[in-house]
């Protein structure tokens, strides 16, 4: 036992030390039974002096959305949203349907309610852009509701793998990193049904080492991660992986403290072929000093290219900085490459200063040799001088029907980014909630059940 402690109080140490000084400078590795193997090292920083850099300019503000929008559900609330892929990353088109997943909520709450009350819903469609409802993603899933992350579906096995965040209630918002699997899809000529038991597990909690806990972070005062799982497969080892959003540990005392900030992008992986079981990784990016929320991570892959994309809010830049609510990104080389901001600053899709909070929830996707960023429209009228200047924060003191009348929740127009080494622009603007199969699927028409 003795011997068996000590092992484990070493590999503690090797992860706690990663993010310091790296795996790869230690000559160390992680890797399945198969002799497949994922090296970690450094994680990159996005510094003050990257973030002082933020400048709005035409190719990367989102245009003004001005005309209504389309949208998909009278019932619900629609916000973060994520398509159903294959195993290596492309978008599923299965017997000529595409499906995607989103947070959903009842439009009876107001806008603000509606993040204690989030399901996961699909829509399915056969162009890509005109979705129908179909239902709920889960009968018994984990947590008090479920909050973002991604949907691969394995044609082998006609199986869906679907990652999400399994939250508690308010006060606490405790996240988890959780799996739904068992799932198919029944398709038809008029529509596609969700079929088949899941079974739902837990893949990782906070460790208060790697990745800050609920209870280390109450003092600091701002707002906890732990969620967002996003999977990839490895295009080197083959290994199953996700990155999520989490935090790292620091003696940050309180929101005006700097070091309070301390968002990161998580790694984990699998150490099974079921994806059932789950181990941590040090953080391949941080943001200490700099950003409390890196939101949504995810991967494109491009020319041997990782392209790293995160979300963010204005209100979670540390103080002394100032960054638009807005897609970020950052390319490397590796998984555990030295990361860049694009742009310089990592900024890549802003919202425009007539209607900066129009947009969140950014998504990329691969599309030829550029991106395709899907997002929802947030609240569109704030800080307009038609409607005296309403603010963010004044926007849950307004009578329900009129915050209800700010907010979008649908999806916003898609927008084609253009991607040129470590610079990108804005150079087109699609139809809403446009999403585009990119090629390379291993079947296009999958297996799924017909009907």
């Amino acid at each position: 036992m003795a011997d068996q402690d000590q092992t484990e109080l070493s590999r503690r140490t090797v992860l706690r030390t990663t993010g310091a000084i790296g795996a790869a400078g230690l000559g160390l590795s992680i890797g399945t039974g198969t002799g497949a193997a994922v090296e970690m090292g450094e994680a990159s920083a996005w510094t003050r002096e990257h973030a002082n850099s933020i400048e709005l300019t035409d190719d990367l503000t989102a245009p003004v959305i001005d005309e209504n929008p389309d949208v998909i559900s009278d019932d619900y609330w629609i916000w973060d949203t994520w398509p159903l892929r294959y195993r290596d990353g492309s978008i599923a088109k299965i017997h000529g349907w595409q499906v995607v997943f989103s947070l959903t909520a009842s439009k009876d709450l107001v806008p603000g309610a509606r993040h204690n009350e989030a399901t996961i819903r699909y829509f399915y469609s056969r162009n890509g852009h005109d979705w129908t409802e179909g239902g709920t993603a889960f009968e018994n899933p984990l947590g008090h509701h479920q909050w973002a992350g991604s949907a691969m579906y394995d044609h082998e096995q006609d199986q869906i793998y679907h990652f999400y965040t399994a939250t508690s209630p308010e006060p606490e918002f405790r996240q988890r990193l959780a799996l739904g699997k068992g799932a198919s899809l029944e398709t038809g000529p008029h529509g596609v049904d969700l079929v088949g038991d899941q079974e739902h597990v837990i893949m990782a909690e906070a460790d208060g080492e790697l990745y800050q806990t609920l209870e280390q972070s109450r003092d600091q005062g701002i707002v906890y991660a732990f969620r967002d799982p996003w999977y990839f497969r490895h295009p080197e080892t083959g290994e199953d992986m996700v990155v999520f959003e989490g935090n790292t540990p620091t003696d940050g005392e309180d929101p005006s403290d700097p070091r309070s900030y301390n968002g990161n992008v998580g790694i984990a992986w699998a150490t099974n072929d079921e994806l059932t079981e789950w181990e941590l990784l040090p953080p391949n990016l941080e943001a200490i000093e700099v950003n409390q929320q890196l939101e949504r991570p995810h991967y494109v892959l491009q020319d041997g290219k990782w392209y790293l994309f995160v979300l963010s809010h204005e209100f979670t830049f540390a103080p002394g900085l100032w960054g638009p609510d807005a897609l970020y990104g950052f390319v490397a080389d590796s998984l555990y490459g030295d990361y860049e901001p694009l742009n310089e600053s990592g900024l890549v899709i802003a919202n425009p200063e007539a209607a900066p909070f129009q947009g969140y929830s950014w998504l990329a996707m691969p599309q030829g040799n550029d991106v395709l960023v899907e997002s929802f429209e947030n609240f569109r009228g704030l800080d307009d001088t038609s409607r005296g200047e309403i603010g963010l924060d004044e926007v849950g003191f307004l009578p329900a029907e009129e915050q209800k009348e700010l907010f979008g929740g649908t999806l916003a127009p898609s927008l084609k980014v253009q991607l040129d080494g470590t610079e990108t622009r804005v150079v087109a603007e699609l139809n809403d909630g446009h999403f585009i199969p990119s090629g390379g699927s291993p079947n296009e028409n999958g297996n799924g059940r017909g009907r």
